[in-house]
């Protein structure tokens, strides 16, 4: 199948790089990194690019540190954030790993000056960088504190004019509750911006989706528990749930 956009941005939080269970059951749970799920992660990755798809990452880094967590609620909300940017540069330069050993030429840009492991984000240089087939993986969230890694990947995807933000989770779209507490939640296939803000959904950050409604910038929310998953979105295929205008193909009911 041809690929539906151009260029996607892919946000991937740090529990998906984590160990806890096969593919297919609950995500996260564990600290540090799986080889075998980030493989699975980076091939899925690699076939979206062989496709014809130009492809960037935006990694979170909860899989190590969350600023937000119980165990920083004593801490400076600085120090504390500034622990969760770096956190994601260690998910970057693991990611870059597993994508090379598949073939994909990869870019670590950074929003925190580290200029040993990784490039500085410069917007043009990323945006050439894709335009060479390369992939680029974002860390170090926007560079400042009080901002998560979901409003670093909403700015990220407008910088380098991505056709859509595709965030995979634990579940497979947005729901009107949680769906592992409340049975009869129900799931949305297209809800508008304004409809997610007002019911205060939490599958992604409100500052990140009013960024994305403010720029007309499609989300689409998919599982990553189905492998391949990340391929079907990218093609457009009927996969999770969208927020905001349609992108060009219609997204329908999650496989």
């Amino acid at each position: 199948m041809a690929a539906a956009f151009k260029r996607v941005l892919l946000k991937l939080s740090g529990e998906a790089l984590a160990g806890g269970g096969q593919l297919g059951g609950p995500l996260g749970g564990q600290f540090g990194i799986d080889p075998e799920r980030m493989g699975d992660l980076a091939r899925d990755i690699a076939a979206v690019a062989a496709g014809g798809t130009q492809i960037a990452l935006v990694l979170g880094g909860g899989n190590f540190f969350r600023g937000v967590a119980l165990q920083a609620k004593r801490m400076d909300r600085v120090a504390a954030d500034h622990m969760g940017m770096l956190a994601t540069v260690i998910n970057g330069i693991a990611m870059q790993d597993a994508l090379e050993h598949c073939g994909l030429d990869t870019r670590v840009m950074s929003a925190l000056q580290m200029d040993e492991v990784a490039e500085p984000f410069i917007r043009r240089r990323a945006i050439r960088h894709l335009e060479k087939g390369r992939c680029v993986v974002f860390v170090g969230g926007t560079g400042s504190p009080y901002f998560s890694t979901d409003t670093a990947a909403a700015r990220r995807a407008m910088e380098i004019r991505a056709d859509v933000l595709l965030k995979g989770t634990k579940v497979d779209g947005i729901y009107d509750a949680d769906p592992q507490l409340v049975k009869t939640a129900t799931r949305f296939t297209h809800i508008s911006f304004q409809e997610f803000i007002e019911r205060n959904l939490r599958v992604m950050d409100i500052s990140a989706i009013s960024l994305c409604r403010d720029n007309n910038l499609p989300v689409i929310v998919f599982s990553l528990l189905a492998p391949g998953n990340i391929i079907r979105a990218a093609r457009g295929e009927p996969v999770g749930s969208c927020v905001g205008t349609a992108p060009s193909t219609e997204i329908g009911a999650a496989t």
